[in-house]
């Protein structure tokens, strides 16, 4: 069962949530320290809390919300980027997207391969993905006051066999969010030696699991021996339901799309 988009806005907004939008926004910078102007990024699932340091960076940011979970508009001071997508159907072409983020949507998927296969189409053949999942051993994942502690838990081996089975080669998974999700009596100045002690001396119980894996195209090889380029993109594919793939989601004005509250001042809330 996928989080509601109330329960997922309002951790962000609570201090563990802010504390954890910080500390996952660092890594991600850590894994990508640049994407490229021409670049497109996808996230999926609630992915908005860590996209805004691409804003003015990625020549095309887009954020798209599973229909079951709902939406709400981001970023709320200009043109809406967010799109609710039938998660098993995304409505983008194949090959399509450079970067895909996913956050609070594997662990909530019926069909995780099924959804990453999706991630896999959409991709470009050199295409990077982030998948951050709750982490089997971690303490957030035994707290269902927050996202983390809902949905079905990976360990790093379980969700890199699952990316190599979906056709992504990985990277070395690690695991974050070390500090335990308490409303009081925790700060970021905490936080952040507590990130370094666990990463150094407790890796197995971190909060999540975060792993890089890039899309893997294998080519064909003929009778002949002589190996040629492989194919991946058809023209015109058509949905499992037989309705034609839009070309692209809206950018503005989506139908069922919740606005959002203004934003706090400054980064000390969801954005």
């Amino acid at each position: 069962m996928w989080h509601d988009i109330i329960e997922l806005r309002n951790f962000y907004q609570s201090r563990s949530g802010r504390i954890a939008q910080r500390l996952l926004r660092r890594d991600l910078r850590r894994i990508w320290p640049r994407v490229g102007p021409g670049e497109t990024l996808l996230g999926l699932g609630y992915a908005t809390p860590f996209l805004r340091p691409f804003l003015g960076e990625a020549g095309r940011v887009v954020a798209a919300m599973p229909a079951p979970q709902g939406g709400h508009v981001w970023p709320p001071e200009g043109p809406n980027l967010v799109a609710l997508v039938e998660e098993f159907e995304l409505p983008y072409p194949d090959q399509s997207i450079d970067r895909l983020v996913m956050v609070h949507a594997l662990e909530f998927a019926p069909a995780a391969q099924t959804l990453l296969r999706e991630c896999w189409r959409v991709l470009r053949p050199s295409g990077r993905m982030v998948v951050v999942v709750p982490n089997r051993r971690g303490i957030w994942a035994r707290v269902d006051r927050t996202p983390f502690g809902h949905g079905n838990p990976y360990s790093a081996g379980q969700i890199t066999r699952l990316l190599h089975r979906s056709m992504f080669v990985t990277g070395t998974a690690e695991t974050a969010l070390f500090a335990p999700p308490a409303e009081r009596g925790l700060g970021l100045r905490v936080a952040g030696p507590l990130e370094r002690f666990g990463r150094r001396w407790l890796p197995a119980v971190g909060g999540v699991v975060i792993i890089e894996a890039q899309k893997q195209v294998y080519a064909a090889t003929p009778p002949g021996g002589r190996r040629v380029p492989a194919r991946v993109a058809v023209a015109g594919r058509l949905a499992p339901s037989g309705r034609r793939r839009p070309a692209w989601a809206p950018g503005r004005g989506v139908a069922g799309v919740a606005s959002a509250p203004p934003a706090d001042a400054g980064d000390t809330g969801p954005d």
